[in-house]
């Protein structure tokens, strides 16, 4: 006697087509269904739920990713030299974070540095074949293509911090604007009356916020911002060294200075070491991002803190939200700026 055969019996497993149609959705819908995607309506979900016990669809990682267009991986891009990526503990806090955040998930994570054009073209090629799902993007530029690229191969992407204040890319950022006022604010309110600054590179965004955040410090005391007490550097040690040696040159009596990283200001606290100039009796200092190196330095170093693991583990949750949510785009794209705090130490 002949049973009754769910539909595609005896030709292969179903697809998500099938589904798809048995539903009346289309294939990305159903794929949200199946990962357990929160942006689909009760009605949605109950009608593909209910296509999938008919037809008897049993989904698997694999299946899912090849119907669904999908590699099942995401690339966190550094277009920085191994050498900063090694050297600067932003970076391995960063990786933790995306880390631990993509733990319990099905995702590989493929960690890619790009230093070189041809680097980057290469990356393009690979982004073209559509060989991830979506790119965490680390330590922006402003000229870097990278992220006008993203956009029109409309890859679901995040990055760390962004290009202006204008950012049309989904971003994660801290507050570097306030976190560098309270720490010349907490310079000034402990009577240094000469405060230098050493700053990222200025083609970032990241660094002239915190250049803002040093100027509205210095004009909320009364002052005016001084060309020759402003240094900038590249966010390496070496760059902190150069500053600083800059900075004695152009204004020898300086007694405080807010460097825009802790591995700026460790360079720096070199230079006034050799220098003769005793910390903090002589010259005050505040870093950026409370490292290790903060912690580690003689005398351990007063630092903002920002939540740089958390910016990871928020860079991926932004990141999966984009990959699971629908093809049209909000007008509104996902921003996230997370709070700092100075901490303070003897170096000031």
């Amino acid at each position: 006697m002949a049973g009754t055969r769910r539909h595609g019996a005896g030709r292969g497993r179903p697809t998500l087509e099938e589904v798809a149609a048995r539903a009346g959705v289309g294939r990305g819908t159903v794929s949200r269904v199946i990962n357990g995607s929160p942006r689909v309506s009760d009605r949605t979900r109950t009608a593909v739920e209910q296509a999938v016990a008919e037809l008897g669809y049993v989904p698997n990682r694999v299946a899912r990713a090849l119907a669904a267009n999908r590699a099942d991986a995401v690339a966190l891009v550094i277009p920085e030299p191994e050498t900063r990526l090694f050297a600067e503990p932003y970076f391995s806090d960063i990786i933790r974070g995306v880390g631990a955040e993509l733990a319990d998930t099905d995702l590989q994570l493929l960690l890619t540095l790009i230093r070189t054009p041809k680097e980057r073209q290469r990356f393009a090629e690979y982004l073209s074949a559509h060989r991830v799902d979506g790119v965490l993007l680390v330590s922006v530029h402003a000229d870097d293509p990278l992220p006008d690229l993203l956009e029109r191969l409309e890859m679901p992407a995040v990055l760390s911090g962004r290009r202006s204040a204008h950012e049309s890319v989904p971003y994660v950022d801290s507050d570097n604007t306030g976190g560098a006022q309270s720490a010349v604010e907490h310079l000034i309110g402990r009577g240094r009356t000469t405060v230098a600054t050493i700053t990222g590179p200025l083609d970032m965004y990241v660094a002239q916020c915190r250049l803002d955040g040093y100027r509205a410090a210095v004009r909320a005391a009364g002052r005016e911002p001084e060309p020759e007490l402003v240094a900038s550097a590249d966010f390496t040690e070496e760059g902190g060294r150069r500053a600083m040696r800059q900075l004695l040159e152009q204004r020898p009596r300086l007694d405080a200075v807010f460097a825009a990283s802790d591995v700026m200001a460790a360079g720096a606290r070199q230079v006034l070491r050799e220098s003769g100039r005793r910390v903090p009796e002589d010259v005050a200092m505040v870093g950026f991002e409370d490292s290790a190196v903060a912690r580690h330095m003689d005398p351990p170093l007063t630092s903002v803190r920002q939540a740089t693991e958390e910016m990871g583990r928020a860079m991926v949750r932004v990141l999966l939200e984009e990959i699971e949510g629908p093809s049209e785009r909000p007008a509104k794209r996902p921003q996230v700026v997370l709070p700092t705090q100075l901490v303070r130490r003897e170096s000031s």
